[in-house]
């Protein structure tokens, strides 16, 4: 009897132990279930922001691919626009011209007689640059170069230039080298020994002139158009750019043939050049 009312007793623990009346076991349940539940929220959270982050990169990236693919055949298109505009104009000229005889006549009342002696300058200067860029002499190819530079130089700032002279010719009149002449109406100029009106007087150069980036840059610019020019031009002749070697010759002839003679006489004289390169020959 006694047994089984300790068996019973027992019984009665446990069963108090687990039932939810027990706050401990409670407490730790809904602690359990509400880290679980922030846990799944946060992976859900960041699983809606790296896919929020794939599809704005697809949809960048397909926007590119269209962007791209309209500029390329936006550009194909204008290609083909201004060769059958070109096409179009050519043929309206040659109707024209085969209907009417005196079509040349008639279109040229539309220009006044200076544009058209300005026009017939023009294509006669075309056609002398067209019959003399052949090669003549070393002189009158340093002219052509020379002209083409000049002709480069419509982009010189008139400005600047003006005002580099303003400032030279101040300093030259508080120097003395120029006196300033003031006339009736006002206008002040300068004037030197021989009678010259603003124009500086030449001075010895003292080598404290610095030139603006700009001026070094075109001139880098210009040696750079130059060189390539020079290494297309040795590339259409076929001829290869050997800048390695010490150099013999002065122009393409005289290079050919002092490969001939080294061709024919190089095996008898290579002793006495190396006697020569040693220092050893008598």
């Amino acid at each position: 009897m006694a047994e089984a009312n300790a068996i019973q007793e027992t019984d009665s623990k446990v069963v108090k132990e687990d039932s939810p009346e027990n706050p401990s076991t409670a407490t730790t349940k809904t602690t359990t279930s509400t880290s679980s539940t922030d846990a799944k929220s946060a992976l859900a959270a960041r699983m809606a922001r790296f896919k929020s982050l794939q599809a704005a990169k697809e949809s960048g990236r397909k926007a590119t691919e269209r962007e791209v693919r309209l500029a390329e055949d936006s550009s194909a298109r204008q290609a083909q626009l201004s060769k059958l505009s070109a096409a179009n104009e050519k043929a309206s000229y040659k109707l024209l011209k085969a209907d009417d005889p005196d079509f040349e006549r008639k279109r040229n009342w539309d220009y006044t007689v200076e544009e058209s002696e300005n026009w017939d300058k023009r294509m006669a200067k075309k056609a002398r640059n067209r019959d003399g860029n052949a090669f003549a002499d070393y002189r009158a190819e340093a002219n052509k170069v020379y002209k083409t530079q000049i002709g480069r130089l419509g982009s010189v700032d008139l400005e600047a230039y003006a005002a580099q002279k303003g400032e030279r010719l101040q300093r030259q009149v508080q120097s003395g080298l120029l006196q300033l002449v003031e006339t009736e109406d006002g206008d002040v100029f300068t004037v030197d020994k021989d009678g010259r009106i603003n124009t500086p007087v030449e001075e010895g150069y003292s080598h404290d002139h610095k030139p603006t980036k700009e001026a070094i840059d075109k001139i880098v610019d210009d040696l750079d158009k130059g060189e390539a020019a020079r290494r297309k031009a040795r590339a259409a002749r076929g001829m290869k750019d050997e800048d390695a070697g010490d150099v013999t010759y002065i122009n393409q002839k005289n290079k050919q043939f002092n490969d001939k003679l080294s061709r024919f006489y190089n095996k008898y004289t290579s002793e006495i050049r190396e006697n020569f390169e040693r220092g050893t020959a008598i």
